[in-house]
């Protein structure tokens, strides 16, 4: 059973009981940072907001109710039908020359190892945690159950036609190829054995 610690932090666009998909997109940021940019920007009305965060510990934040959304993708249909799930993730980083380390966009600091792939012009990815591939499963499927959205998943992170016509787990780069996430770092593999096994 996972805790859902409850932030209420931006402003909802609107609500909408009837949901079907889960989609997921991660932070580009650490945690902390992402939840001050949320609470601060415009003022405290930040409207692309997800209804849940999920840290590299494996904590679950929700924002949003299931039921609200968000100006997330700035498309009504996409975002009235569906509940987002962000990781606390990078996303690309690259490696800072003559520095043991590597930035992303921003530049937050990933001392670690990233992930080497060449996906979208980039090359390096921080890694999802195996906690939080669990605890998404488990989230996944106390969603699709409470909301009777279907227990599948596409399964990669490549555009697909018509993704608002998909009903289950879908990522956001799914939707359109200038999303990088989640990144090729996301073990689809792990992640469906656990949304199986649960």
């Amino acid at each position: 059973m996972i805790e859902i610690i409850e932030k209420k932090i931006g402003s909802p666009t609107g609500k909408q009981q009837k949901k079907k998909q889960i989609i997921l997109t991660h932070t580009s940021r650490d945690v902390e940072e992402y939840l001050a940019s949320l609470k601060y920007r415009f003022n405290g009305d930040y409207q692309k907001v997800p209804n849940y965060i999920i840290t590299k510990s494996g904590k679950v934040i929700q924002i949003l109710s299931d039921t609200q959304y968000s100006n997330y993708f700035s498309r009504l249909d996409y975002d009235r039908n569906s509940i987002s799930v962000s990781f606390e993730n990078l996303g690309w980083v690259e490696r800072v020359q003559l520095k043991n380390y590597h930035i992303n966009w921003i530049g937050n600091i990933y001392s670690g190892v990233p992930y080497e792939r060449k996906w979208r012009d980039y090359f390096l990815w921080d890694p999802y945690t195996d906690i939080q591939l669990k605890t998404a499963a488990e989230l996944c499927i106390n969603l699709t159950q409470k909301h009777k959205i279907e227990l599948k998943c596409i399964g990669h992170n490549t555009k697909v036609d018509r993704p608002n016509k998909f009903g289950g787990i879908i990522t956001r780069a799914n939707f359109d190829s200038k999303y990088t996430d989640v990144s090729p770092a996301f073990n689809f593999e792990t992640f469906t054995k656990y949304l199986k096994n649960d």
